[in-house]
């Protein structure tokens, strides 16, 4: 007996604020959800799968209008072609979705209490619950009825389970308490990262189906589970995304030169483009370290993005959806700061300040005002909203001398 195991599809997620970046595929990852939740359907029928089981969060949201219901429910009417069930629970993201008559054996399991629905003919029993709300913070799990004897036993659960970064501590529950249920196999959604958090039984977070910004690297899918003689025989990741973000880190301390960083930015990207394996690939690149190129890319830096998203259109479907530059001098800071001159006197000044919460306080009121007057776009997305907070302000100013001093010294040193 095999069947799929999926989670946080969110179908047609908007993607908001794509159309602002210059050269974004925004029609190609508008689509990547469905072209992704085509490649499950395709992969359960190409396994011929007795079930699909789908722990949440199907949807980004309630529909805009309902294309959205009318494609999923065309997907799910080739896997009951194909004699393939499918399973659903609501997670915090649908819990308030629009849902269109379902195809047969395609099942939504209850949101008032948890529910068992039994396969008698591959002796599986699936208990599940939906969430009737977003903000559910009770532990479902404990509603989750005993095992089924003689069969195997399946609890379909969308939770943040002990917690995770990131990810809002939906339906909370422990992992211990999961495995004293005595089911078999626990298939949770909400979280985005593939993770197994146990493996006698088996409990399987198989993260979502396609990556949708910038934080969601690397590949992503589902999990194909194998069952012999009542037990899990294996639990395969299958990847089925169709478009790849990757984090490309690039240490510049080789390079002497902008030209040489951009040839350690090309390898690096180049490295994700073959791992994409032919998928649109959205990276963001992040240029670090120590470099003799610091000053030059300080002065510079739209320059050197700019050749950057140059370099990458040589290389495929490559979209830099943004650059880092986080270098800093060669400069001995320490030596300058004990210097007894302006020079010195600045960076000593900076020092104190890092590590003064009330001069921190103070500089970001000042630079909030500063802020409220500018456009939004001269500030990194990051950093706009959050600039008088204190750990934001404290990272500026610590990040000051190694923009300040290129500018003091043409080539980032003292003469």
């Amino acid at each position: 007996m095999k069947f799929f195991h999926a989670a946080d599809i969110h179908l047609d997620s908007p993607l908001r604020g794509l159309d602002r970046y210059e050269g974004a595929p925004a029609d190609k990852l508008r689509g990547a959800t469905r072209r992704a939740l085509e490649a499950l359907v395709e992969a359960c029928i190409a396994e011929s799968v007795d079930f699909l089981l789908i722990a949440g969060d199907l949807y980004d949201g309630d529909w805009t209008d309902y294309n959205t219901g009318l494609f999923f429910v065309r997907q799910m009417a080739r896997l009951r072609d194909a004699g393939i069930r499918v399973f659903i629970v609501r997670g915090n993201h649908d819990a308030k979705s629009k849902i269109l008559r379902l195809p047969k054996d395609v099942h939504e399991l209850r949101t008032d209490r948890a529910e068992t629905i039994v396969l008698d003919d591959v002796g599986v029993a699936v208990h599940g619950r939906g969430y009737a709300r977003a903000e559910t913070t009770e532990d479902l799990a404990q509603t989750y009825p005993g095992p089924r004897t003689g069969y195997f036993n399946i609890g379909l659960l969308h939770t943040a389970a002990e917690g995770r970064e990131g990810h809002a501590p939906y339906a909370p529950c422990r992992v211990e308490s999961l495995v004293q249920k005595g089911y078999d196999y626990w298939a949770l959604g909400h979280v985005h990262a593939r993770e197994v958090l146990h493996e006698t039984p088996w409990i399987v977070f198989p993260g979502n189906l396609q990556g949708r910004h910038a934080r969601e690297t690397g590949p992503k899918g589902a999990s194909l589970v194998t069952v012999e003689d009542g037990r899990v025989k294996s639990v395969e990741h299958r990847i089925l995304d169709v478009a790849r973000w990757a984090a490309c880190q690039v240490d510049a301390s080789p390079a002497r030169s902008p030209d040489d960083v951009l040839e350690l930015c090309r390898a690096a990207l180049s490295r994700e483009v073959d791992a994409a394996m032919g998928r649109n690939l959205c990276a963001r690149v992040a240029v670090t370290g120590p470099s003799r190129a610091h000053a030059a890319l300080s002065r510079d830096p739209d320059k050197f993005r700019t050749e950057l998203c140059t370099l990458a259109n040589d290389l495929g479907e490559v979209w830099v959806e943004k650059v880092q530059v986080r270098t800093r001098t060669l400069a001995d800071l320490d030596a300058h700061a004990e210097r007894d001159d302006p020079v010195g006197a600045l960076l000593s000044k900076l020092r104190w300040i890092v590590e003064d919460d009330v001069e921190l306080g103070k500089l970001g009121r000042e630079l909030d005002d500063i802020a409220a007057k500018l456009p939004p776009e001269y500030f990194q997305a990051e950093v706009g909203p959050r600039i008088k907070e204190i750990d934001v302000v404290r990272r500026l100013v610590s990040e000051l001398p190694d923009y300040l001093l290129p500018e003091l010294f043409p080539e980032g040193e003292a003469p």
